[in-house]
């Protein structure tokens, strides 16, 4: 089911609607009178349209979290909440503001931040001194931005190291840790172009070239401990849990 056709996608399937993929009633139509086997939605914004939540109304089972469990992949307030709530490790100092003076006072107080909006911008929208700002000016306007168009933004001490994902499946009990992968977001050589949310990914296999099999293991220990987070909090997390972590000289951050 797409929102656009994908030919390539097409050619490879019995059957392909084009839809909203963001609109669960939509895809729900589109669907109607068909059995499935496996049911699978992605990405963030379909989840938190709903569409995994109908997969399962709709009797079809789902590979995919819930609305309510995937808020952790598109609510960065909330991830962090989650995280300090049930004393999970690896959280950069943070502070969620609404104001211009608060936004000013917090990146004054950490210096080197990244600047985040709270909801889905495709992986486009975190900005970070240094490669996006040099002056404290520069910070304080993205954050009035953010604020004025979503009411909040999300301030983090800018963490120094390599950028790593670990993902892993998850039945929302237990977790199978699938290889460490980094992902490079930046065009253009050495990383100096604009941010496009993936330029492509590379995995080793067992562990990347600078990753130490603590920092490994710390991943894996994090992503079991959110996945008991969420089961506790009545959000089991069922389908593929996402962890963007970064390898610092004091250990891996989320």
């Amino acid at each position: 089911v797409m929102s656009k056709k994908n030919p390539a996608i097409a050619r490879i399937a019995k059957e392909h609607w084009i839809c909203d993929i963001e609109n669960a009633d939509a895809v729900a139509c589109a669907i109607s009178g068909k059995r499935f086997d496996l049911g699978f939605a992605s990405p963030d914004a379909t989840l938190e349209a709903g569409v995994s939540d109908m997969l399962a109304k709709e009797g079809i089972p789902a590979a995919s979290p819930t609305k309510a469990a995937s808020r952790i992949e598109w609510d960065k307030s909330f991830m962090r909440s989650l995280l300090l709530r049930h004393n999970i490790p690896g959280s950069p100092k943070h502070e969620v503001v609404k104001t211009h003076a608060d936004a000013e006072r917090v990146i004054k107080d950490y210096g080197m931040v990244a600047v985040k909006p709270l909801g889905l911008t495709g992986g486009k929208g975190v900005k970070v001194s240094g490669d996006h700002f040099s002056e404290t000016s520069e910070k304080v306007a993205y954050a009035d931005s953010l604020i004025r168009k979503d009411g909040s933004v999300l301030i983090e001490e800018k963490l120094i190291g390599e950028e790593f994902t670990l993902q892993c499946f998850s039945d929302g009990t237990s977790i199978c840790p699938m290889p460490p992968v980094q992902d490079h977001k930046r065009a253009w050589e050495n990383d100096r172009g604009a941010n496009t949310g993936g330029m492509g990914s590379y995995s080793s296999g067992a562990r990347l070239p600078f990753m130490g099999e603590a920092d490994l293991e710390d991943g894996k220990r994090i992503l079991g401990a959110v996945v008991s987070a969420m089961k506790k909090d009545g959000a089991p997390f069922c389908g593929v849990l996402y962890g963007q972590f970064m390898a610092t000289k004091s250990g891996i951050k989320i």
